[in-house]
């Protein structure tokens, strides 16, 4: 694949005022020459009327030419910054595909040629795909910190411990009637394997980063009239749901994703929980009662001294201005008063950050979740009086570290990873 020399518009949706057309790959250089002219120096934007096959003039553009290796791919890049109009970008696109050796990018498949090349590793590209989606402060930081290469980082100081046990222990098995090359404490050894395991356990112990990319569910719920419908519409700040002085206005689950203080919830309105004859309220209260076991945060607008169980419930005092004082342990709200609703915003602020995974350290995705679970089974079961045994759980555990950056055996998760890009990414 990386013979190929790709192209494809990196910029956002046209028209722009400016559109962006990326260029990487062995003919990177001599393609867009054939466009432009001439290249500008390297890392220098230069203006160049871009001419079409006929001789027509496509656009006026400003190049940047980036020669390898010390490119965002590892490969020859050329930019042509457009203007940003559909018929100038389709002509544009048009005469790099009839240019022999070059084809449109796939999605994704400038990024995959960094990991390839070395510029960036496979927890880096996981981070670059959750910045590209990221919607909220929260999700922004936490993406940074892991497509900077916070994880990575981690990683190569686990494996750095990781490839000195096996040494040790593989040395101790080469030179096994050489007493001077075998002075191995295996116990010592053991214990050192048994300081890392357990360092993973605590890494796996933190809350997944799907938390944080899902997006936490708050729920509320209480009896019909208890202001549900009234707090929801605040929170999301809009008219969602219909609120009337009818008891059973709500009879499905309501749901909205917001941003609170940059972390990002998904908001439930529930139908009132009460004992019914009518067949279409007895659903409305069955789907109340899944959506409260689902609850991440339960905002609890019941009898204070009758909640739901659970670790995350929230009893809060609604219509505070009409009802008066809010009982003990109960945050009062009241939605027509400005910033009555900021006690309970910030209650749930505050609840949600003891879930998610801070966004300033790296956090761990399914897939890594797994790769540090399969290197804790390994170590734990090298916990044995047999070096060759043990040599073999410590090289075990080191693959799935590699697993984790991509050194080894990361083809079954590429097409899927990068399949979630753009085209020009």
């Amino acid at each position: 694949m990386t013979t190929d020399t790709i192209f494809a518009l990196s910029s956002g949706a046209l028209p722009a005022a400016i559109a962006i057309v990326r260029v990487s790959g062995p003919m990177a250089e001599q393609a867009v020459t054939v466009l432009a002219g001439s290249l500008p120096e390297p890392r220098r934007a230069g203006v160049r009327r871009l001419t079409a096959a006929d001789g027509a003039l496509i656009d006026e553009a400003l190049v940047l030419h980036f020669p390898a290796p010390n490119t965002a791919t590892g490969e020859p890049l050329v930019e042509l910054h457009l203007h940003g109009g559909r018929a100038v970008v389709a002509r544009c696109l048009a005469e790099l595909g009839g240019i022999p050796g070059l084809r449109e990018a796939e999605p994704g498949e400038f990024t995959r040629r960094a990991m390839l090349n070395g510029r960036l590793d496979l927890t880096q590209a996981e981070g670059l795909a959750d910045l590209l989606s990221a919607e909220t402060e929260w999700q922004r930081r936490a993406a940074v910190e892991s497509a900077g290469g916070g994880l990575r980082r981690q990683i190569e100081v686990w494996r750095e411990r990781l490839v000195i046990l096996s040494a040790r222990a593989e040395a101790a098995i080469d030179y096994v009637d050489d007493e001077d090359e075998t002075s191995l404490d295996l116990e010592a050894l053991i214990a050192e394997a048994g300081a890392l395991r357990m360092e993973w356990q605590d890494w796996l112990a933190q809350p997944p980063s799907e938390l944080l990319h899902n997006g936490l569910t708050v729920v509320l719920a209480g009896p019909p009239n208890s202001g549900k419908s009234s707090l929801f519409n605040a929170l999301v700040g809009s008219d969602k749901a219909i609120v009337t002085p009818i008891a059973g206005t709500t009879r499905d689950v309501l749901e909205a994703a917001i941003d609170l203080d940059g972390i990002p919830l998904i908001l439930r309105d529930t139908a009132g929980l009460h004992d019914t004859d009518d067949a279409v309220e007895q659903i409305g209260v069955e789907r109340a009662q899944q959506a409260l076991a689902s609850a991440d945060i339960l905002l609890w607008l019941g009898d204070p001294n009758d909640p739901p169980a659970g670790d995350n419930v929230l009893k809060v005092h609604s219509r505070a201005d009409e009802r008066g004082a809010a009982p003990d342990e109960t945050i009062p709200t009241s939605v027509p008063v400005p910033n009555g609703t900021d006690a309970l915003r910030n209650a749930i602020v505050a609840n949600a950050m003891t879930l998610l995974p801070p966004p300033d350290r790296a956090s761990l995705n399914r897939r890594q979740r797994a790769l540090i679970g399969e290197a804790v089974d390994r170590l734990t079961t090298g916990t044995h009086d047999d070096l060759v045994i043990v040599a073999e759980c410590l090289r075990g555990a080191l693959t799935a570290l590699d697993r984790l950056t991509g050194h080894r055996g990361a083809e079954d998760v590429l097409d899927t990873l990068f399949g979630k890009f753009c085209l020009g990414k």
